[in-house]
């Protein structure tokens, strides 16, 4: 924690650019509204994801077996 009177600097997640993390900053954690744009834009096509495993692989496995029900 910073003492006080001090503002915390962080890089942008876009540019790496120092910069301020405070309330005066609108665009935190990014330097600008041109950062936090080009951010949502990845996220918006797709170029960010969150990796996951395939949801059927265990379905299929399950389907090799036969049911003795």
């Amino acid at each position: 924690m910073p003492a006080a009177g001090m503002q915390r600097i962080v890089p942008c997640p876009g540019c790496g650019t120092p910069t301020p993390w405070s309330q005066a900053n609108p665009w935190r954690p990014f330097c600008s509204e041109r950062c936090r744009l080009i951010d949502f834009g990845q996220w918006a096509t797709g170029a960010y994801r969150i990796a996951q495993e395939d949801a059927n692989a265990g379905d299929e496995a399950s389907q090799d077996q036969p049911n003795d029900a």
